[in-house]
This record gives structure tokens, C-alpha cells and sequence, in this order.
């Protein structure tokens, strides 16, 4: 029996589906080890509150709490605080962040490290740097800061999980496959044998 020279070898092609389904395996793996290697991190807030005094009214204390949210991580502020922190400006810097309401004169000072004590430790030197520094201005601004709560070293860490970033992996990893199969080449179906290709 001779074989037909027109007739060519078909060649087993994978679904269209795998390449979201690797996608999704290789992301999650990645995210997985990516959440199991890095080291946990932790989050502490402290909290201050702007009170006005006789002079004043509540409505001042409101703005004002908005401005010392602005200048909570500014050099000045940072570097009367760096020797009750045991950190430095440029470590402060990028380890504490501020967040203020519109509806309460109140300050939330949050910082963040690899140690729960180290945390809550910087985020109160920043809270009593800033309290300070509006009391040297209080008697232009008739606005003064209270310490509202103080950071205490948190027991959870705030980063996310190798389970989270197992799962963002995943999801990254599955869009990345889809886009590759919406933008993969063609293939244009073979003539049958005897019958003349066809142009587009």
C-alpha cells in the first residue's frame, strides 16, 4: 500500500485553553513563593487629634488637622523624631504614612517595618514629633494636637499571605495567557488533497 504524497502528517496541537491554564499554574507558583520568601511585614498607627482652644473653633481644628496630616513627613518633623524611633530621616521617610478625615480633626499616623515593635515604636516618635511641633505654633494658630492613641505593636503582619499572592499570581498569570491567545497567529486551514489552495 503506497501512501498518498499529498496527504501531510497532522500534528497534535494543544487546546486553546492552555495557555490560560499555564498562565494561571506558573502564576500562582510564582505568587506563592514570591509571598512565602518575603519577609512579613507590620504595620502600627498612632493617633493624634487637633482641638481647638478658646480662641478657636472647630472648624479651624478641622483645617489645620488636614495641614499637619501634609507635614507629618516632612524633614523637620521626621528628624526631631529619629532618635525616640532608632531610625533614620531617610528610613522614616519611607516607612511612615499619614491619613486624615474630612469630617474629624484627627491624624493617623502609621509606619511600617519587618519588627512589630520597631513599628509602633516609629509611629509613635512621629506622632509626638508632629504634636510637638504644633505646639511651638499653637499660640498663632490657636489650634493644639493631642495624642489620641498610641501605636502598640501589632501581632498580625500586614503584608499579604503566600495564599493572597498565590492568587494574584494566578489571576495575573490567566489574563497574561488569555492576551496571548487573543494575539497568537492564525493558522489557515490546509487545502484537501487534489483540490487547488485558494488566495485570501
Amino acid at each position: 500500500m503506497t501512501e498518498n504524497p499529498h496527504r501531510r502528517p497532522r500534528i497534535s496541537r494543544l487546546p486553546s485553553w492552555s495557555l490560560v491554564a499555564a498562565g494561571v499554574v506558573a502564576g500562582g507558583l510564582l505568587g506563592g513563593a514570591y509571598g512565602m520568601v518575603k519577609p512579613p511585614a507590620y504595620t502600627a498607627t498612632s493617633y493624634v487629634v487637633a482641638v481647638p482652644t478658646e480662641r478657636s473653633d472647630p472648624g479651624s481644628a478641622l483645617g489645620f488637622a488636614q495641614a499637619y496630616g501634609r507635614i507629618a513627613t516632612q524633614p523637620a518633623v521626621l528628624a526631631a523624631a529619629q532618635a525616640k524611633a532608632g531610625a533614620g530621616v531617610d528610613t522614616l521617610r519611607e516607612s511612615v504614612r499619614t491619613a486624615t478625615s474630612p469630617d474629624a480633626p484627627m491624624v493617623a499616623v502609621s509606619a511600617t517595618s519587618a519588627r512589630p515593635a520597631r513599628a509602633a515604636a516609629m509611629a509613635n516618635a512621629v506622632a509626638d514629633a508632629l504634636t510637638a511641633q504644633a505646639g511651638t505654633a499653637a499660640a498663632d494658630t490657636h489650634v493644639e494636637l493631642r495624642r489620641f492613641a498610641r501605636a502598640v505593636a501589632p501581632t498580625e503582619p500586614s503584608s499579604p499571605s503566600a495564599a493572597v499572592t498565590g492568587l494574584v499570581g494566578a489571576s495575573a498569570g490567566g489574563l497574561l495567557g488569555g492576551l496571548a491567545l487573543l494575539v497568537r497567529p492564525r493558522r489557515r486551514p490546509e487545502p484537501e488533497p487534489g483540490r487547488p489552495a485558494t488566495l485570501p
